[in-house]
């Protein structure tokens, strides 16, 4: 590995570990969870409920609409 690939290598770390701290940083820690998923009706797990504050979609639902947004933005 030359000098130019290992400082990119560690400005992407960087910018990974920036972008992980803004975003952990907007995260409403006192948001109110949805107990029942608004996609499917599906009762949401108090585990997510709580590792996700704010949530509105179970962990099935959130991931099809992600990967849906990704298709739409590509």
């Amino acid at each position: 590995m030359n000098m130019a690939e290992i400082i990119d290598e560690a400005n992407a770390r960087a910018e990974f570990t920036i972008t992980m701290a803004i975003a952990n940083a907007r995260i409403n820690r006192n948001a109110v969870s949805a107990t029942h998923c608004v996609e499917c009706g599906e009762l949401i797990p108090e585990a997510r409920r709580i590792a996700v504050p704010g949530c509105t979609m179970c962990a099935d639902c959130k991931e099809i609409a992600e990967r849906k947004s990704k298709v739409g933005a590509a």
